[in-house]
């Protein structure tokens, strides 16, 4: 019958409660490295000289005076995002430290201090300040701190204090030098400008003399104006009037003309009104009306309609004679206008022709004078400049730089820091320590967990042993670790679908893992379930379980093998009511492959007919053949491997030579694990004493029969 099927391979996931087993597996190492960097940075941290700090605050600003020029705007306030960058720089420069070391003699005194020859050099002095500097800005304000750290409070107050006093000076300086300089350049400048006005002004004055030139024109405007200039311009004005209501008028007389005579008597009143010929169209207009009215009364040769006709004629005349009169004025009026624009026309080309003239003769004297009024306005700009940089030198300039918290004498030292080296000790102890112990999880490569097993071997693990585990038939019944070998039992049992299939043998991978132990306890329990079970020790090389259940191997299979004893005179029974033992007996050097004979065959027949269960111990299936042969002849095999103590290739070997000889696996015993260190296991034995309690309460009902009877197979006598 083939073995019950393999669970399925689990999916390999990591638990938080896998790194905490792993923490408490490995809590020596992470003890003992947490231990040596605290003790190491602690005696470290005593051992480190003192070093004391001083501090000053500056408030510093832009170059700008206290009080604004008249006519200037202080941007002082205006962000520049390099601006305290820059001061960084600066108070950590050459310039201002070389003074303070000179002022403080500081080659001389570390020198003395560190054992060097006096005085240091510039250069390393240079640099040993600078490693005791730290400039940093106060947040959120233009305040900057300067702290140095020094061996003497004392030192570390005149460093900073001198540091703070001399960039002060220093930028003072620097303004003033540089204010003095472009004062000093301005000046130059302007003198030479006013030179150059004086030259030209000269100038000017000759030309205008020289070409009678007449200079209407005010201070500061360039451009010449001159009489006839002002003749032109009052001309071509009316002249542009004239033509205007010339172009006007003429445009109206050539619309009348255009119209007819009916037409013109009205278009003529929007031109030129007459208050006589309006008179003439409203008697015209009452007549015409009379003439149709009575028209309907009389006949054409009455008297009142030839009077009322000879009236109109009249009317009509009168207004033609008045259109026409109109029309001769108006016409006349335009001839005017004409004859007066050509007028002004004409007089406007001469003044031109005269402006013309003027112009060209005083083009130098414009030049000139265009370059005068240049020159004066540089020089009225140079002028103010000097005044404006004269009095923002003589302005206070405290605004430029206020030390507002002054140094002082350190009271204790700040370094080194024992508080945070040693939290920091133990912050970095604690990482490394549990990053060396997970690094160790990593590199180990044993067995550790029951999926480990499941994962490496495709089988099932049916029992875990706790570690220190003793032997069974001493302790007794009421031993704290049999409940382990009890749940063994419950798996083996139900493993089993044959009954008849009671021939089991326990193998191990590699020598050392528990293997004799487990068979020897699992046989004892098996036994104390009231059930005939035989233990054979057939590790023929190595036999131990005589000496665990202090008996004789003078004799045991092998004399029964080679035929020198019988069966019933090798087999010993042992303090355990229902454990029978077969010792391996001595192991002749000509008889090592007795295991493969047909007698060893026919003899595991023989007990299995005899016994409920029989149980052989065999050696190391990886180290001797014999092992090999018992597993192809047993009708099941159980794996012990031992928690921690070989890789895992090593299990899976032993796991792949039960399966090459053709054996079947029952399933695997994790054995001797700590329960006390890795809580992964704890449920395999945290109910033991119940379970024990449990057991004794129903000892009597399965010694009595019933259900529980029922369900045991029936005891086979021993012969």
């Amino acid at each position: 019958m083939e073995a019950e099927s393999t669970p399925q391979q689990a999916e390999a996931r990591l638990h938080f409660l896998d790194y905490w087993r792993i923490i408490r597996i490995r809590k020596m190492v992470i003890l003992l490295v947490f231990l040596l960097v605290v003790i190491t940075t602690t005696a470290v941290t005593y051992m480190l000289p003192k070093t004391y700090m001083s501090s000053v605050r500056i408030d510093v600003q832009r170059d700008a005076a206290d009080v604004a020029l008249l006519g200037t705007v202080n941007t002082s306030q205006a962000y520049d995002p390099f601006f305290i960058q820059t001061q960084f720089e600066r108070l950590q420069s050459s310039s201002v430290l070389d003074k303070v070391i000179t002022e403080l003699r500081l080659s001389q005194i570390w020198a003395e201090r560190y054992g060097a020859p006096p005085p240091l050099p510039d250069q390393d002095t240079l640099k040993i300040l600078k490693k005791r500097i730290d400039v940093r800005q106060v947040r959120n304000t233009s305040l900057i701190e300067i702290r140095v750290y020094s061996e003497s409070p004392a030192e570390a107050k005149q460093i900073s204090q001198r540091i703070a006093e001399i960039y002060r000076d220093n930028r003072m300086d620097t303004v003033m030098n540089l204010s003095q300089k472009g004062i000093d350049a301005i000046k130059k400048k302007f003198e030479a400008q006013n030179e150059k006005v004086e030259q030209l002004q000269k100038k000017l004055d000759e030309l205008r003399k020289t070409s009678d030139i007449t200079d209407l024109t005010p201070e500061g405007v360039t451009q010449l104006i001159t009489l006839d200039g002002d003749t032109v311009r009052h001309s071509e004005q009316l002249r542009i009037e004239v033509n205007a209501q010339f172009v006007e008028k003429d445009k109206k007389l050539a619309e009348l003309k255009k119209l007819s005579n009916e037409k013109r008597r009205t278009a003529i009143q929007y031109v030129r009104p007459d208050e006589h010929l309006s008179m003439l169209l409203q008697r015209l207009s009452a007549t015409e009306q009379e003439i149709l009215v009575k028209g309907k009364d009389f006949g054409p040769e009455h008297a009142e309609m030839v009077s009322l006709k000879s009236l109109l004629a009249k009317l009509n005349g009168q207004i033609d004679e008045k259109v026409e009169a109109l029309m001769d004025s108006i016409e006349s009026e335009v001839n005017s206008f004409r004859a007066k624009n050509e007028t002004l026309a004409s007089a406007v080309e001469t003044a031109k022709k005269r402006m013309q003239e003027m112009i060209e003769k005083s083009r130098d004297y414009q030049l000139v004078k265009r370059d005068l009024e240049d020159a004066k306005s540089v020089r009225a700009t140079l002028d103010l400049k000097v005044t404006q940089e004269d009095v923002n030198r003589n302005i206070g300039r405290t605004l430029i730089m206020d030390v507002t918290d002054a140094a002082k004498e350190a009271l204790k030292p700040v370094r080194p820091n024992i508080p945070l080296n040693i939290a920091l000790g133990v912050v970095v102890g604690l990482m490394l320590g549990i990053g060396l112990a997970f690094f160790i999880e990593y590199l180990d490569t044993s067995v550790k967990t029951i999926d480990d097993i499941e994962r490496a071997l495709q089988a099932p693990v049916i029992g875990v042993v706790p570690q220190n585990v003793g032997v069974l038939i001493e302790e007794g019944v009421e031993s704290p670790h049999a409940e382990a070998y009890r749940v063994l039992r419950t798996n083996v049992l139900f493993s089993r679908k044959d009954q008849s299939r009671n021939a089991i043998t326990v193998v191990s991978g590699g020598a050392g893992e528990g293997k004799s132990t487990t068979v020897l306890n699992l046989a004892t329990v098996f036994a104390q379930n009231g059930q005939r079970v035989l233990l054979v020790d057939s590790d023929l090389r190595r036999p131990s379980l005589h000496k665990r259940l202090g008996l004789s191997n003078s004799t045991g299979l092998t004399s029964f093998l080679l035929g020198q004893k019988k069966l019933e005179e090798v087999i010993q029974t042992t303090a355990q009511a229902g454990l029978d033992f077969l010792p391996s007996g001595k192991l002749p050097s000509s008889s090592l492959g007795i295991l493969n004979s047909p007698q060893m065959r026919d003899f595991v027949k023989d007990i299995k007919r005899r016994y409920d269960i029989v149980f052989f111990d065999a050696p190391p299936i990886l180290g001797v053949s014999d092992a090999s042969v018992l597993v192809s002849e047993m009708d099941f095999t159980i794996l012990v491997v031992q928690y921690r103590k070989y890789p895992q290739a090593l299990t899976a070997r032993a796991k792949q030579m039960i399966d090459k000889v053709g054996g079947t696996l029952l399933g695997v015993v994790l054995n001797n694990i700590n329960i006390s260190q890795d809580a992964y296991y704890y449920y395999y034995s945290g109910y033991e004493n119940y379970s024990r309690v449990q057991d004794d309460e129903d000892e009597p009902a399965e010694k009595g029969g019933g259900e529980s009877e029922k369900a045991q197979p029936a005891l086979k006598q021993k012969y």
